[in-house]
This record gives structure tokens, sequence and C-alpha cells, in this order.
């Protein structure tokens, strides 16, 4: 535990104004939490890239969606989403007496069947978009001056000390 310590205190240690630092790690956030699965790392560090942010700082902010968090934070995008979109119900019905690993495959083998679950699965991700989005704007802006604020009392500390 003191390592990961160690390495986010090195954030506060950055040379670059509390704003640059502080911006490239709410890009990280946004990026994060955004709905887009398996590009995180992609857009965060390629936002941090355009705006010349630090690099490392907005893949901690991305790191703030890891195997730990993913399940809670995708869990309240899709309930926020269909919250939002007035949605009672998001999941399909299953038969989860007849369910197995055979059935599974079978549905992947068949372009028809594909089109038939992605349209019983469209509630679920319209509102895993929706709720996302919903939650990685504020998260962003949050994280920027919750960053802003530690790093100014991390710098005034020790550079009085």
């Amino acid at each position: 535990m003191a390592f990961f310590r160690d390495k986010f205190r090195a954030i506060f240690q950055i040379k670059e104004t509390p704003h640059k630092i502080s911006l490239a790690f709410a890009f990280g956030v946004f990026m994060g939490i955004s709905p887009f699965l398996g590009l995180h790392y992609i857009g965060g560090i390629g936002l941090a890239w355009l705006f010349r942010l630090n690099k490392l700082v907005a893949f901690v902010g991305i790191s703030v969606n890891n195997p730990w968090t993913m399940v809670p934070i995708c869990s309240a995008a899709a309930l926020i989403g269909a919250k939002v979109l007035g949605l009672k119900q998001i999941l399909p019905e299953v038969d989860w007496k007849n369910i197995s690993l055979m059935a599974i495959v079978s549905q992947f083998s068949d372009l028809d069947n594909c089109i038939i679950m992605v349209k019983q699965m469209m509630p679920l991700i319209t509102a895993f978009f929706v709720g996302s989005f919903i939650l990685c704007i504020p998260s962003a802006i949050i994280s920027y001056f919750v960053m802003k604020v530690v790093i100014k009392r991390y710098r005034k500390e020790h550079d009085t000390a």
C-alpha cells in the first residue's frame, strides 16, 4: 500500500501548475468513467496529449475505473440512465433453468441470434451510455477541484517544511 501512496504523492511534485495537473487528472477521470469500454486509456492519454497535459497524471485519473470499481461504476451508470430515461426494466428476461454454456455459445453462432440479442440488450446499453455521461461529467469536475486543493495544500506544507 505504501508503494501506491508514494506514487500518488509523486503527482503532487510534478513541475507543473496545480491547474494543469488537476486538469489532466479530471480528463482521466472523465475518460475512465465514460461508456467507451476498452478505449479509456487510449482516449484519456490522447486527450492529455492533445491538450499538452501530463499523461501520467491522466493515466492515474483513468485508473479510477479499475477491476475493483468497474462493477459499481457500471451498475450505477445503468441505474442512473434507466431512471433518467424512465425505463422500468433494462435487462431482458432470462430462462435461468435452461441456461448453459452451450446455450450461450449458440446465441453467437448465428447472425440473426446476435441481432436479436443486441435488440434485447438495447435498453441496458442505452441506459449505460446515458448514465455514464451523467456520472463522468460531474465526477471530472469534482475531481478537478479536489485535486487542485490537495495539490496546493501539499505544496504549501512541503515548501514551508
